[in-house]
């Protein structure tokens, strides 16, 4: 059900949970004070404890309502990507519940770049966790169409902000105690604008090897469709034996220099935009998962800027990240 900001704000204000549009996707929120409001986003998204979520927020008062502490280094980061794709894992506070962080001493926050989205935040008056609007480990949802697709009428409603502009999640970075500044999934902001802002190389962090993880998004598979995915540096003309003889779809920035090998192609764009791929990889590869097919062959993109978060979801969908 699509909902105005005024419903969306009462369904909020009473504990209930919404889909709102960001700039990188749509989220499903919930006041992230109140851990039924939060329990209920888990239980929608089939999303495990472990998986720490996102506490969006309007402005930096409200960020310091749920972060015991902001080094010089995040605050450098706030004043040049805020508001926009840049989520910072620095030490909560203690009223943050634990079911928000999975049991972590740290909270992942960001304040989002969208009218609807900031309008939500405000006018509730209240920070909300919100992870990807989509059951957990599946394509995450650009259009309001996309949610209203995967979870129907299991939440309370659906705000409608049209499509996402940057159309892959957020960039989460992380700082060490020696002043570094870590990667921990790769996303919206690219690492060349950080480091030109901070004048820091952030370090990809190491996939952790336990269940637990410090961030969203760093499941060695995640973002994926239900039909298999082989990644591809560059398309060589050659399907893997298994594949031979069945219908397989493509995507890639461009086409595949061969006619008539897939069923269904998507071109993500002709000119090579990064940007322009990254705003359409999701909706691409859900029109794959839902044209039955046998396989999807994903070329990467060039490893810069936005390529970078765009690999890391093929990869992820292939669940060899």
């Amino acid at each position: 059900m699509v909902v105005t900001v005024r419903d969306a704000v009462e369904m909020v204000r009473g504990g209930g949970v919404v889909a709102m549009p960001t700039e990188t996707v749509y989220g499903l929120a919930g006041d992230a004070f109140n851990e039924r409001a939060v329990a209920r986003i888990f239980e929608v998204k089939a999303r495990p404890s472990f998986d720490p979520l996102i506490v969006h927020v309007c402005d930096e008062a409200m960020a310091a309502r749920v972060v015991a502490d902001i080094p010089p280094l995040a605050r450098k980061l706030m004043a040049a990507f805020w508001p926009g794709p840049l989520t910072l894992v620095l030490p909560k506070r203690a009223e943050v519940p634990g079911l928000v962080t999975s049991g972590l001493d740290t909270v992942a926050v960001r304040l989002p770049n969208h009218p609807l989205a900031l309008a939500l935040i405000r006018e509730s008056g209240c920070p909300l966790a919100a992870p990807s609007a989509n059951p957990f480990g599946y394509i995450s949802p650009t259009t309001a169409e996309h949610v209203r697709a995967q979870l129907g009428d299991k939440i309370d409603g659906i705000l409608d902000g049209g499509a996402c502009s940057v159309g892959v999640e957020s960039t989460i970075v992380g700082f060490g105690d020696d002043g570094s500044l870590h990667l921990l999934r790769p996303g919206g902001i690219p690492l060349e604008a950080i480091a030109e802002a901070t004048g820091v190389l952030a370090t990809r962090y190491p996939l952790p090897a336990t269940p637990s993880i410090p961030a969203p998004g760093m499941l060695r598979q995640h973002y994926a469709p239900r039909v298999p995915v082989r990644c591809v540096a560059a398309w060589d003309g050659v399907l893997p034996e298994a594949w031979r003889g069945k219908r397989i779809g493509w995507i890639g920035l461009r086409r595949p220099l061969q006619e008539g090998v897939f069923a269904l192609e998507e071109c993500l764009s002709e000119t090579g935009d990064l940007r322009v791929a990254a705003s359409r990889l999701f909706a691409a590869m859900r029109c794959l998962d839902g044209a039955d097919l046998d396989g999807i062959v994903a070329e990467l993109v060039p490893e810069t800027g936005l390529g970078l978060a765009i690999n890391d979801r093929l990869r992820r969908a292939e669940g060899k990240a």
